[in-house]
């Protein structure tokens, strides 16, 4: 039986002959992220906004109806809330949005957490509250800062890693790369105002993880192909370890994709911002590693010479003992 083949094995496309096109594009895709982060902002969910938590017990169940949860505070009016289990499958979180000014004026906003454990304890007999609390502006900002140091620190682990397993341009390739996938998808949720919580940190952290992994593919086969084919031009070079890696890519892509449509397309509304921006970064990912990861060598500098170990002094000194023996 034949295998079936996505990417035929003699496919030669010259990527890098838009190299340029299609950097000046990625430059107006960051710049234009940005401005759509600054003018529209981001529709920050509970977690960086604040809001009210309650938590219940189910005493009677052995797991609380999460769902169900979701849809009848939701029906309140209040906004989308946030419902998890909370150290055991019946116990739960309820988070719900403030409405503006409600955190200052007093007995708001615990009326609202007591209009949630109402609503709940009228369809559920037997739920026990264990706190009605609100999540102050504080908390939010302590949340925002360290969602931002995870992935500073994610993206800056990386181009460390690139750079001692091959050399500093590949580190900073990688690196410029990420930033692109990053701010193309931060602009993503300001231009269409899908909220932005916890769970979308996740889901950047795993586009960071998609991409690197994709880009650390093509730089290998690039480094293979440096030690192998020393006098071809640079730019044909990576158009072929590019093209040797694209059966990978497209495998890789197609399976990932095939398991999201089906929670893009008929998943919960709860996790719609979650696979919604890994859907995207799948696409932004894929993107970056041909056209910025891959480019950008030709720009820093990278030769055929660029792997070869250089000869020491102790060298020459020995082949110079060699040659008189």
């Amino acid at each position: 039986m034949k295998l079936l083949k996505l990417v035929p094995q003699d496919t030669n496309i010259r990527f890098l002959k838009l190299r340029v096109p299609f950097f000046i594009l990625s430059l107006v895709l960051i710049a234009g992220s940005w401005m759509a982060v600054a003018v529209n902002g981001l529709n920050l969910g509970i977690d960086f906004a604040g809001g009210q938590e309650v938590r219940l017990t189910f005493e009677e169940n052995d797991a609380a109806p999460v769902g169900e949860l979701r849809e009848r505070v939701a029906a309140l009016g209040y906004g989308t809330p946030v419902v998890q289990e909370f150290g055991a499958p019946n116990v739960v979180s309820i988070r719900v949005p403030l409405p503006e000014g409600a955190e200052d004026t007093p007995g708001v906003a615990t009326e609202i957490g007591n209009q949630v454990i109402a609503t709940v304890e009228e369809n559920y007999p037997g739920v026990r509250t264990d706190g009605n609390e609100t999540v102050s502006g504080k908390v939010a900002e302590e949340f925002s800062r360290d969602a931002a140091l995870a992935l500073l620190a994610a993206m800056a682990m990386v181009a460390l890693y690139i750079w001692v397993r091959f050399e500093w341009q590949f580190g900073v390739g990688a690196l410029f790369a990420l930033f692109h996938d990053v701010s193309v998808t931060l602009g993503l949720f300001a231009l269409f105002q899908l909220e932005f919580g916890l769970q979308i940190i996740a889901a950047i952290l795993a586009i960071i993880g998609y991409s690197l992994n994709d880009t650390i593919v093509v730089y290998d086969r690039i480094r293979e192909n440096l030690k192998k084919y020393r006098k071809m031009p640079l730019p044909e070079l990576l158009d072929l370890s590019v093209n040797e890696t694209l059966a990978r890519t497209v495998m890789t892509s197609l399976t990932l994709l095939v398991a999201l449509l089906p929670l893009l397309l008929f998943g919960p509304a709860s996790l719609f911002g979650l696979v919604a921006a890994i859907t995207a970064g799948l696409f932004i990912g894929t993107y970056s590693s041909v056209y910025l990861a891959a480019p950008l060598l030709v720009w820093m500098g990278v030769t055929s010479d660029s792997f070869v170990p250089k000869e020491t002094d102790a060298d020459r000194q020995e082949k110079k003992v060699l040659g008189q023996v």
